[in-house]
Parts: structure tokens; sequence; C-alpha cells
């Protein structure tokens, strides 16, 4: 199957927090840097997720945001520092191409959102993604 998701992002299951109806699953990607996860327990069952489950995290690039700096006060934990690697925009859309250890992720945000963060190759960001917008699949 081909997706659409450009943000794929190879994995290692190191912890899994089941309810009852959601669970929490923590993610060391092969880069080094930890993910987390929350999904619903009845596809943490369909899906076998263990820990030691390898599994690609799956972003959309416009759940993606990006920040200059690590930001603190929020409840967003996956912080993953990067750096731009392309920019591009449109009318009223910007494409953020951000390598992070392990992997690159596409950031979909506003036009003026990159010009107010002065985003161009080689800035120094942190792309933030809230638990509930990654999705796992196995690997």
């Amino acid at each position: 199957m081909t997706l659409s998701l450009r943000n794929q992002l190879p994995g290692t299951v190191t912890a899994l927090t089941l309810g009852e109806a959601m669970a929490a699953v923590k993610v060391r990607l092969t880069g080094g840097q930890d993910i987390t996860a929350v999904i619903t327990a009845d596809a943490v069952k369909e899906l076998g997720l263990a820990e030691g489950s390898a599994v690609r995290a799956l972003v959309k690039s416009t759940e993606v945001a990006l920040a200059t700096g690590p930001v603190s006060g929020v409840s967003i934990r996956n912080q993953m520092a990067g750096t731009v690697t392309g920019v591009s925009t449109g009318g009223a859309m910007g494409s953020v191409k951000v390598q992070v250890e392990g992997g690159e992720l596409t950031a979909a945000i506003t036009k003026e959102a990159v010009e107010d963060l002065g985003l161009a190759v080689g800035t120094s960001v942190v792309a933030l993604v809230k638990a509930t917008e990654v999705s796992l699949a196995t690997a």
C-alpha cells in the first residue's frame, strides 16, 4: 500500500500503557529521539504491539508545528530538534522540510508563519507534534 503520509519515522516500542479505550505508546526512533503516540486500545491489539515491536510513527504534515527553539509550558511532549533543509511557499501555505535525527519531517504551515519565523535552509527548529496526532504502523 502506498500512503500520502511523508512523515514516516521508524522506531521500536519502548513502553505501552493500556487503558480501557486508549493507550499511550512510547517509541524510540532510530535516531535516538523518543515520541509518544496515543492510539486506541483496539489498534494496539490489532497491530499486536508490545515492548520491542518495530513500528513506523506516521504524522500528517499538517499536524507538524515548528518553533525556533524548545517550547515549555505546553502539553506537547513530542518536540524534536532539527534543521530546515528545504522551504517552498505559495500564496497562502508553505512546505518546510526538517532533518531530525534518524529521518526527515515535512511541515505544512502558513506562508505567514514561514516568514514570521524567518525559516530558511539551515535554520534550527523544533518540530512539535501532539501525541494524539501520531499514528503507528507495524514495520
